[in-house]
């Protein structure tokens, strides 16, 4: 009944899934239908966006073993009630804006130069070279890959390689998160219309292309890093598909991340004729600067992880979350800021936020590592096992009486057993050490120490935005059981089980 009246049907556990369903699409209504405490997370991201909404909570808070009030949901099933006036400001129109960057106006705003006109990244004749060697290498049990459908008008000039692949790079997956950081600093700065826009606003706000290319670079930047850190980490996948230096090779996936780099200062100093080049020269300084503290974070990590010191203190983990994660979200934020003016108000505050934002965001996604990542990763434990120096290991180690570091180190040291075995034995340890209960209330406090700062901001704007980037970027993930307890660790390897015929 409920498709015949023009829903949509999901089922979505958590508040940042309702949040991307909104910014995916034109949204006319809600009805939502789960236990209290999920409805009260998802309820503030529907009122920011401006959506009327109905929720129906469960019998039992248990999410598991409840009921459903069955003639409740018929009841309102058919009903829509529009917001009263005035209406709840909503960062749904700039979301989309930022997405309209990487779609519609992607080609105009980023012009190609090898391979001009060619509108939907269209496969070179060399990339499905390299596609038949990577699935002719997988059959032969020689790697992974494995090819994709290509167009029949495919260019075959090799010149068209490196930017095609680059460009689908930046085009395609994410949720182009920074960008509109970018894009909702600016607003906030500028008297807040995009936000104010009301119902009727509900669809993409038109930018300048000074704006928008700025934005674009950040992104550029952003992907650049994730390229690079996917080889460096030897991580499998990225937005749900292979890594490109698995997809390809290694030396494709570093040349593209370079590529990309490229881009994104051809970007910022594209916009110089609108922004200034004094704004200009200020955003790549302090994107150079977030380059460089992101590459120190990361050398931090490969260095521990090539001569591991298990006497790495939370201290240590939090400081290369600092480099790793915070400068990209101060970057962001800054470029807006600084396209709209003098930024000296925020200097001071800026970085002490971002660095807030960014080791919450860090920690939860240590916590994501739990349970897989759908959009990246797909395989839960690939950090723990991997012994990087995550914030989790270091509070297990700092809590660890002398049985408990001895069977540490021997899980790490004997990589001959099956990882399954390891992982679960792992997660045992974290649990009896209340690893994950510490690292949820370090979450806590970065959620409320970003807030405190906020406090203080002027305009009213710039300090709502502030406050919805905490509620978006450290909003816990919800998954089937809670984020650090995503499976029962007594079982430790799950025994297949032949089904009688």
């Amino acid at each position: 009944r409920a498709e015949e009246l023009g829903y949509k049907v999901l089922v979505a556990e958590g508040s940042p899934i309702v949040l991307k369903i909104i910014v995916s699409g034109h949204i006319d209504g809600i009805l939502g239908v789960a236990c209290l405490n999920v409805l009260e997370k998802a309820i503030d991201k529907v009122l920011i966006a401006g959506v009327p909404s109905y929720a129906i909570p469960l019998h039992s808070g248990d999410c598991k073993n409840t009921t459903l009030d069955e003639p409740w949901v018929w009841d309102v099933l058919d009903k829509y009630e529009p917001l009263p006036a005035p209406q709840t400001k909503s960062y749904v129109p700039l979301m989309r804006s930022a997405n309209r960057l990487f779609d519609a106006e992607f080609e105009r705003l980023l012009p190609r130069v090898r391979t001009q006109g060619e509108r939907r990244a269209s496969a070179p004749r060399s990339v499905q070279s390299l596609e038949a060697a990577a699935s002719q290498s997988s059959r032969n049990g020689n790697g992974t890959g494995g090819g994709t459908d290509r167009e029949a008008d495919a260019s075959r000039s090799p010149l068209a390689l490196t930017e095609h692949l680059a460009y689908d790079w930046l085009a395609n997956g994410g949720k182009r998160f920074r960008p509109f950081m970018t894009l909702a600093a600016f607003d906030a700065v500028t008297g807040g219309k995009a936000t104010s826009a009301g119902r009727d606003g509900d669809e993409a706000i038109a930018v300048s292309d000074g704006t928008g290319r700025v934005s674009m670079a950040i992104e550029a930047f952003h992907k650049a890093s994730l390229i690079h850190d996917d080889i460096e980490d030897d991580d499998l996948y990225r937005y749900g598909r292979e890594t490109l230096h698995r997809r390809y090779d290694l030396g494709t996936a570093i040349n593209v991340g370079d590529y990309l780099i490229g881009l994104g200062y051809r970007l910022v100093n594209s916009a110089r004729g609108e922004i200034g080049a004094e704004a200009a020269g200020d955003i790549v300084e302090r994107m150079a600067a977030a380059h460089v503290k992101l590459c120190d974070g990361q050398g931090a990590e490969m260095a521990w992880q090539k001569s591991p010191d298990l006497a790495l203190t939370p201290l240590d983990a939090l400081q290369i979350y600092a480099l790793k994660t915070s400068p990209a979200f101060e970057a962001a934020l800054y470029a807006g800021l600084r396209m709209a003016g003098p930024t000296t108000a925020y200097d001071e505050m800026l970085p002490v936020f971002a660095r807030h934002l960014g080791v919450g965001f860090q920690v939860l996604n240590d916590l994501k590592d739990w349970h897989g990542d759908g959009n990246n990763k797909l395989i839960a434990g690939q950090d723990a096992l991997a012994l990087r120096p995550t914030v989790l290991l270091a509070f297990a180690l700092e809590a660890a009486n002398g049985r408990q570091r001895q069977e540490l180190e021997a899980i790490y040291a004997n990589g001959t057993d099956a990882a399954p075995l390891r992982l679960g034995r792992l997660r045992r340890l974290f649990e009896e050490l209340r690893v994950f209960e510490k690292a949820e209330s370090l979450v806590d406090k970065s959620r409320v120490r970003a807030e405190a700062l906020a406090d203080d901001v002027e305009p009213d704007e710039l300090r709502e935005l502030l406050y919805f980037l905490v509620d978006t970027v450290l909003a816990p993930e919800e998954h089937e059981g809670d984020a650090a307890h995503p499976a029962d660790s007594k079982v430790l390897v799950p025994l297949p089980i032949a089904a009688a015929r």
